[in-house]
């Protein structure tokens, strides 16, 4: 606009001096000239925004105006030409109309197409996820393959299939070799269990072949209890013992205080019990291991007339024994073979304990507080 404005004050120049006579525009420029006579010598042009009343249209408009001054038969006349900016501003809109909309339109099409194909391409790895989720070395059920004309995930699809082939051939296997395995060690185990036992009855051994054979009892007797810990935790890996039904826990342990009651008596320990009827929905199995291992560690690393407090309650359970040892380590203390030097057990028996709580997603933490050891377990 301000070359326009610049263009039509040479032109009046122009006009002014080869006619002799001040210029008026055409009625098609749209244009406001103005003509004052001012007695000032200055030529200082002037540009700037304003605001004018639009005689053709009978209304006030914005406009763009030059200032400047030009001289005519040895008159000075100030001339003010106005240009509206209402036809450039609609103009303006209008490129901006033709130009942008498109665009946005297309960008709106463009994501459009390009969210439905990505989802498109994207479904069969998603559902191939979800069979690789679903999918469980212990069931018989084979990987579910996905069809796709995608080679890329076509590929991956045939590597998963002879993936979990070999995964479950492997897993079988180790699984009949671990329970073979098992099966075939205790046969001996119970063998030399039973000759030992006949031999220390016998009154014909002196003090130092019993002592010795003592010794072999205890060590194959560890062993036979080490071969059923590694057995059990296997099981639990592979989660082989699921039959889950709902169990009420107080009445477990109660039963179970009964199952250890000779134990109990002969240590002269005193149970603190503070049961609140709860019930889990649990392995029967599991919670026999659970609760055979927490009242087994609470009665083993106790001390003669020491007590064991039981607290349950709906989300958590509490194992709390005295013992003549210090506090343990609240990090090593649920990893295997871990245990304290004064203990003849496995090592094992926490650890199983650990993995039954991962299994059934339990919180297990242990802590040692006012000369207790305290074992708790929070359910999910």
């Amino acid at each position: 606009m301000d070359d326009q404005l610049e263009e039509e004050l040479l032109e009046v120049k122009q006009y002014t001096a080869g006619k002799n006579n001040l210029y008026q525009p055409n009625t098609f420029e749209e244009l406001v000239i103005q003509y004052k006579k001012t007695a000032e010598k200055s030529n200082t042009k002037i540009i700037a925004d304003t605001v004018f009343y639009n005689t053709e249209k009978h209304q006030m408009e914005t406009g763009r105006y030059l200032q400047s001054a030009i001289t005519l038969n040895g008159d000075r006349y100030k001339v003010s030409i106005i240009a509206s900016k209402v036809e450039n501003e609609e103009q303006i809109k209008s490129i901006l109309k033709v130009i942008i909309l498109p665009v946005l339109a297309l960008l709106i099409i463009l994501l459009l197409v390009n969210r439905f194909m990505i989802r498109s391409l994207w479904n069969p790895f998603k559902q191939l996820l979800i069979n690789i989720k679903a999918f469980n070395v212990n069931q018989d059920v084979p990987f579910k393959p996905v069809k796709t004309s995608i080679k890329e995930f076509s590929d991956l699809n045939s590597a998963f299939i002879d993936l979990s082939s070999k995964v479950k051939s492997d897993y079988k296997e180790i699984k009949l070799f671990t329970e073979n395995a098992s099966h075939e060690m205790m046969t001996p185990l119970a063998v030399i269990n039973s000759k030992l036992d006949t031999m220390l009855q016998s009154h014909l051994l002196g003090r130092e072949e019993s002592e010795l054979l003592t010794d072999m009892y205890k060590a194959t007797s560890r062993l036979t209890k080490l071969n059923q810990s590694l057995l059990m935790l296997v099981k639990i890996d592979n989660n082989l013992l699921n039959d889950q039904e709902d169990i009420l826990i107080s009445r477990a342990i109660e039963e179970k205080i009964l199952h250890f009651q000779e134990l109990i008596l002969k240590r002269k320990l005193t149970i603190h019990l503070h049961l609140e009827p709860t019930t889990l929905y649990i392995s029967q199995q599991l919670l026999e291991i659970l609760l055979n291992n927490l009242f087994s560690n609470a009665i083993r690393h106790n001390i003669d007339t020491g007590s064991i407090d039981i607290n349950l309650t709906a989300t958590e359970l509490i194992f709390s024994n005295t013992s003549v040892n210090g506090g343990l380590d609240e990090v090593k203390i649920f990893e295997r073979f871990y245990k304290d030097t004064t203990s003849e057990g496995t090592g094992l028996g926490l650890s199983i304990l650990k993995q039954i709580c991962n299994r059934l997603q339990y919180e297990l933490k242990y802590t040692y507080e006012l000369n207790l050891h305290h074992f708790i377990i929070r359910f999910s």
